[in-house]
């Protein structure tokens, strides 16, 4: 069966997944067009929701799943928006131009017709393909879905023994969630430091301190082998476990819009240009199933992030609506906590630097977040990069303990608008004893690799 629109004239705008950029461009074409018909479909119960503060209902820092939704799919429908939770788009035609639905609680099986289709269909955690991660104890955690599961697993069997493969962001905030909640956590990490993917291994290691120090085990340059359903196998030897979370990372669910002819760019991220088009005549593409433009490496990347995704969400809203608008890029701000330390990182680490073939420098200082002498001065540590020629802002990373994440906020903000470290050097940031040193640890680091600048002139002179 077809479902035909509400009436032969109206156009209808169809939306795949729920969530952050999928609702987010639904509600904004909504209201500047009212007469829009919009149909979203979401194959979980739950619409507009933070999935990053799953770890936080784990851990007992926020006290329920519900608390997470900022909109249900009542309240969509309540502003016109026709929100069809437990609904799984299971085809694209473009042809036709349909998508095929499956009502999952109604089980039964329809078409819909859409003049604009929306594809925000998020991403899906790494598995890696081993022995027994397919094992109900086995946990990936995206969507609210997934926490929400993961919560009910754990608070069931007890969950006294948790192995999270992986020490991406997700892994440590899962890490620390179990911890709050008495558990024996181990952390296996493949690569030789934590946070590999995103942070300089002096960096990593910094973070795996406080990991140890909070009674983390971490075992890194450790790969598994398989799971047994009583314990996780890795080459250093099993670790027994009562459940196991994934901490690997995502991958972007562009397998609709690839089965469809879509055309897909980076990692697989469904491809598409400034203003949010994909390669198909009135298909939109927005949130962590697209790719993005890196403004410092000059090159789509995939990003999966909150920030990301409702912007881009945004701009397909104002495009669809009838407006005009762009997203621009990301320079691939992050920050996340364990325990009492705080992480963050924008730009380029290293190893990214190295792989699109800039040379670098780097600033790195050790400092406090408030004056020392001021009561509770915490330790902060800043590493920047830069290009050894003009000294061009390259990337950033902080660990340290309160008050130093948010610091990376004024590092993006310079990445954004191109700055030299010497721009960054002359910044006019706020001080008093409470909040800073004289010298920012912001400023400190972006001395340091100015320095680093002026040597490397000298020597290559």
């Amino acid at each position: 069966m077809v479902e035909p629109g509400s009436a032969a004239l109206t156009e209808r705008l169809v939306v795949i997944g729920g969530d952050a950029s999928g609702m987010t461009a639904a509600s904004l074409a909504k209201k500047m067009r009212p007469e829009l018909e919009v149909v979203a479909l979401e194959k979980g119960p739950w619409t507009s929701y933070s999935a990053c503060g799953i770890p936080y209902v784990i851990g007992g820092d926020v006290s329920s799943v519900e608390d997470l939704v900022v909109r249900t799919p009542e309240q969509h429908r309540a502003n016109g928006i026709d929100a069809r939770a437990m609904h799984e788009a299971t085809a694209i035609d473009l042809d036709r131009r349909e998508v095929e639905a499956r009502d999952i609680d109604g089980a039964r099986t329809y078409r819909l017709g859409f003049d604009q289709l929306v594809i925000a269909t998020g991403a899906t955690p790494r598995r890696p393909p081993v022995p027994g991660f397919l094992d109900e104890k086995v946990h990936g955690v995206q969507t609210l879905d997934d926490g929400a599961h993961l919560l009910r697993h754990a608070e069931k069997i007890g969950a006294d023994r948790v192995v999270v493969v992986g020490a991406g962001y997700i892994g440590l905030e899962i890490a620390e969630a179990f911890v709050k909640r008495g558990a024996r956590v181990t952390v296996v990490e493949r690569e030789p430091e934590v946070l590999a993917a995103t942070m300089d291994p002096e960096m990593g290691a910094r973070v795996r301190q406080a990991m140890e120090r909070h009674g983390i085990e971490v075992r890194v340059g450790d790969a598994v082998d398989g799971f047994d359903g009583k314990a996780l196998h890795t080459a250093g030897g099993e670790i027994p476990a009562d459940l196991v979370v994934l901490g690997l990372g995502v991958v972007p669910n562009s397998t609709l819009a690839n089965e469809a002819g879509i055309e897909l760019g980076a990692h697989d991220a469904i491809g598409v240009d400034v203003r949010q088009r994909t390669s198909a005549e009135g298909v939109w593409a927005a949130g962590d199933c697209c790719e993005a433009f890196h403004l410092v490496s000059n090159r789509k990347v995939h990003i999966a992030l909150g920030t990301v995704a409702n912007k881009q969400g945004r701009v397909v809203g104002i495009n669809v609506g009838g407006g005009y608008a762009t997203f621009p890029g990301v320079v691939g701000t992050a920050v996340t906590k364990l325990c009492d330390t705080e992480i963050a990182r924008t730009g380029l680490s290293e190893r990214e630097a190295t792989q699109v073939g800039f040379r670098f420098v780097a600033g790195r200082i050790e400092s406090t977040t408030r004056a020392g002498y001021y009561p509770d001065a915490k330790p902060i540590s800043v590493k920047i990069l830069a290009q050894p020629g003009g000294g061009e802002l390259l990337g950033a990373q902080i660990v340290g303990e309160e008050g130093a994440a948010k610091r990376i906020d004024v590092l993006a903000t310079a990445l954004t608008a191109r700055f030299t470290v010497e721009d960054l050097l002359h910044l006019d940031l706020s001080y008093a004893p409470p909040f800073a040193p004289v010298w920012d640890p912001v400023l400190m680091a972006a001395r340091k690799a100015w320095d680093a600048v002026q040597q490397e002139r000298t020597f290559r002179s």
